[in-house]
């Protein structure tokens, strides 16, 4: 009994010996498989895998093109740019490595705070970016304090430049750091430190400028530390751009404009380059570049002289009497009048029940039109733009460059403002007016125009009516930096070049004869003369009370913003045109007193220099 038993459990054993040892086989089996599967037929994915998890592909950031005038003098560069980093892990305590740095370089409260956060966010091996921009000076003390300084290392890189300041900050602007509003899913952009333009030509070209990321392959360990550098592929340095401007015309142009507010353009009327661009007062571009603090910022924006502004393409004036040319010439191509016929001047004309004046208080007797355009007579014009009408004077207006914009590199450029019956009734719903129209006969009322404009304006009166447009770069690029041709079909602006003729020698009258309103203005230089416009814009009403009680208030007595503008613009040399200067002085006073010397002064340089008759260097491509 007890033997059947023990065979029985024999039987058992055995059979559950075999299951197991069938299971273990089977396991043994599966494994076997799986590691055959792993290691020979997906053997070449997880060897990328584990490359991948070994090598990290880090982008590096290209050299940004260089911007430089005509001449390939640098405006906008690169240069070395020391920065101060610290590693956690190596720093036994971070608070005291601070302290000590700080002896050495200026670390504020708010420096420390942000550096703290970062050091949180950040694995202990990562640096972490203390300051950068450091002097030579600066670097020296901290290489050679660097045994008290534990985990603070110094990284060097490239960091943008302007050599000359604020000579034309306006128009290159400035870069500045990456914010979350710029972000486009460009890798370049989420680099740390990464810079982009932010205005003026650095923004407009910022694609072009930026350039084409590098690489660097290098191999980390498990937790992602650098071990050593495999492979590295440097960037394409972006686009360098050619400018149209003369640095040493435009520093002297913003020497000879002093402590006003104002704006000076200076183009060639073949070719539409833009030789000066002066605004005024400035700023320093590389405060933006090394971060801007608060009070430096808060100063900018609350100084009422506007220095962020670019007034050439951003501020609009009535343009004052240097308008009177177009409404003379939209009433020789009208008919209404004729050159030699004449309007009297007493000193004001009625209309309705109300009286417009000349800045003659007693008048200018019997006017033609030279001598109107030479005597800045404003009953002529009052009466000449009544005869001719608002519509076609806006007709003729826009023909000359106003209102619209002139699609210069620049951003920000406004329109101006050239008003007609259809404006009006647009704009307020409300007809056109009689009185609206004198208004607009003297450039006052709703005209308004930039600097820029009212030099392209004198342009095209001087190159005979040639549609010449502002240009600011030497070649045109696309804003992604691809070259194009710019060649363009010349056109006209569709006036009678007699109409044309009229108004020169008007304007040459204006400066080179003994009467003309900016004859004080007038040159010789070696036979080449200039001959321009003078232009006062009001910014107040003047009432009838004060005219016969107090009298017309000079400038110098009223508060700065309520002082009128100064208008001059002018073209030399008279017998052949080359160059066309429009000068503005906000609340400067009269144009002839003000604006007139100034541009004088400019455009006698400008003929000295004669730059666009000199030859631009070739251009080039990548970094210099």
């Amino acid at each position: 009994m007890s033997g059947a038993r023990d065979s029985e459990r024999g039987k058992l054993f055995s059979r559950r010996a075999a299951l197991l040892a069938g299971g273990q086989g089977a396991l043994t089996l599966a494994l076997a498989g799986r590691m055959y599967y792993l290691q020979v037929v997906e053997a070449e994915r997880y060897g990328i895998l584990a490359d991948e998890n070994r090598i990290s592909l880090r982008l590096l950031p290209p050299p940004r093109g260089l911007i430089v005038d005509r001449f390939g003098r640098e405006l906008a560069v690169n240069r070395q740019n020391f920065r101060v980093l610290v590693v956690r892990e190596q720093t036994p305590d971070l608070g005291q490595t601070l302290d000590a740095l700080g002896l050495i370089i200026p670390l504020t409260d708010a420096d420390k705070r942000r550096i703290r956060r970062e050091v949180e966010r950040k694995r202990a091996f990562m640096p972490v970016q203390v300051k950068e921009n450091l002097t030579w000076e600066e670097m020296a003390q901290i290489q050679l304090n660097a045994p008290d300084l534990p985990g603070v290392v110094i990284d060097e890189g490239l960091t943008r430049f302007y050599p000359h300041g604020d000579g034309g900050a306006q128009i290159l602007g400035y870069v500045s750091s990456v914010s979350e509003r710029d972000l486009t899913g460009e890798a370049l952009l989420e680099l740390p430190g990464f810079r982009i333009g932010k205005a003026g030509i650095e923004k407009v070209y910022d694609l072009a400028l930026r350039g084409k990321g590098g690489n660097s392959k290098v191999e980390v360990n498990a937790l992602g530390r650098v071990i050593r550098e495999l492979e590295r592929k440097e960037g394409t340095p972006g686009v360098n751009l050619t400018l149209t401007i003369d640095l040493d015309l435009q520093q002297y142009a913003v020497e000879k404009i002093g402590e006003e507010s104002a704006a000076a353009v200076v183009m060639d009327v073949h070719t539409g380059e833009v030789l000066v661009m002066a605004s005024t007062p400035s700023f320093d571009p590389n405060a933006f570049n090394r971060g801007l603090t608060g009070e430096e910022w808060n100063a900018l924006i609350n100084n009422e002289r506007a220095p962020l502004r670019n007034k050439c393409i951003s501020a609009q004036f009535s343009p004052g009497s240097t308008f009177k040319m177009v409404v003379a010439m939209a009433a020789l191509e009208a008919g209404v009048i004729s050159p030699e016929q004449t309007v009297f001047c007493s000193g004001s004309v009625d209309l309705g029940s109300h009286r417009f004046h000349c800045w003659k208080k007693h008048g200018h007797g019997s006017m033609n039109m030279t001598d109107a355009i030479q005597h800045s007579c404003d009953v002529y014009f009052y009466e000449v733009a009544r005869r001719v009408g608002i519509d076609r004077i806006a007709e003729v207006a826009r023909r000359f460059g106003l209102g619209q914009p002139l699609g210069v590199d620049l951003p920000n450029e406004v329109g101006g403002l050239v008003p007609d019956r259809a404006w009006k009734r647009a704009f307020n719903g409300q007809p056109w007016l009689p009185g609206e129209t004198l208004n607009a006969g003297i450039g006052q009322g709703y005209v308004l125009a930039t600097p820029l404009q009212l030099a392209v304006m004198t342009a095209r009166i001087a190159n005979g009516g040639v549609m010449v447009r502002p240009r600011l770069t030497r070649e045109s690029f696309t804003h992604s930096g691809v070259r194009v041709s710019s060649t363009e079909p010349v056109a006209q602006v569709g006036i009678n070049p007699k109409s044309i003729a009229v108004v020169r020698r008007g304007m040459n009258d204006v400066v080179n004869h003994p009467q003309g309103t900016a004859h004080r203005a007038a040159f010789d230089l070696g036979g080449q003369k200039m001959a321009g416009k003078t232009g006062t814009s009001q910014v107040r009403r003047i009432s009838m009370k004060e005219r016969e009680t107090t009298g017309v208030l000079k400038n110098d007595a009223l508060p700065w913003r309520e002082r009128d503008h100064a208008l001059f613009v002018a073209y030399a040399p008279v017998e052949a045109p080359r160059y066309a200067v429009c000068v503005v002085v906000e609340h400067g006073g009269g144009g002839s007193a003000v604006a007139a010397p100034i541009a004088s002064a400019i455009l006698q340089e400008t003929l000295r220099r004669d730059p666009s008759r000199q030859r631009p260097p070739a251009p080039t491509e990548g970094q210099a």
